[in-house]
């Protein structure tokens, strides 16, 4: 018999919480049956196996994140908001380390539904680039450019591999400043 209250949202939601505190790689079916106080064949009845958790918690991640990004951005806007809203995926990733690590495997996952929640992310960049005289090539590399950035600044956050005293977000703040002045350097040009 399955648990009252227990749905797909609840078994992603607590799948979430293990990933962010035991790390992604070390869930497994039984150790999240176990913190749902089920069996672990009980948790069949709403996922497909430990590949499905991985990818709900990837299209999970990328729908926080979509909206982190969004509350981030309302009320400013240029390189206010690619700012903040660089600020939000940074401290989305870097508070969520377990449930990022399946966000950046998402292509492992392709699919209509991941397309979608990515292309959504992406949207909000490019409209914010598009709105700074910014040709769209150019804007396109931007968004490679500030993703690599922020995905392997979050990524080094999150394996504590900074191992300089500085404070490691004056140097997030700094990189961030650095390349938003390199993009400035961009309007109105076609390089």
């Amino acid at each position: 018999m399955a648990r009252a209250g227990l749905d797909k949202n609840v078994v992603v939601e607590k799948a979430a919480q293990l990933a962010n505190k035991i790390g992604l790689e070390s869930i497994t079916l039984k150790i999240l049956a176990d913190s749902l106080n089920v069996q672990p064949p009980s948790l069949y009845n709403h996922i497909r196996g430990l590949d499905d958790i991985k990818n709900e918690l990837m299209l999970y991640g990328w729908r926080h994140m979509e909206e982190r990004m969004l509350e981030a951005a309302v009320g400013v806007s240029g390189y206010d908001a690619w700012e903040a809203i660089c600020r939000a995926f940074y401290d989305y990733a870097t508070e969520n380390p377990g449930v990022f690590s399946a966000m950046l495997w998402y292509n492992k996952y392709q699919n209509n539904e991941a397309e979608k929640v990515t292309q959504r992310l992406f949207a909000i960049c490019s409209k914010i680039t598009s709105s700074l005289n910014i040709s769209e090539e150019n804007c396109n590399h931007l968004i490679r450019t500030f993703r690599a950035f922020l995905e392997g600044f979050s990524l080094l956050v999150n394996n504590d591999a900074f191992g300089h005293s500085l404070p490691v977000e004056d140097s997030f703040e700094f990189s961030l400043k650095v390349l938003t002045a390199g993009m400035k350097e961009l309007e109105e040009k076609n390089i």
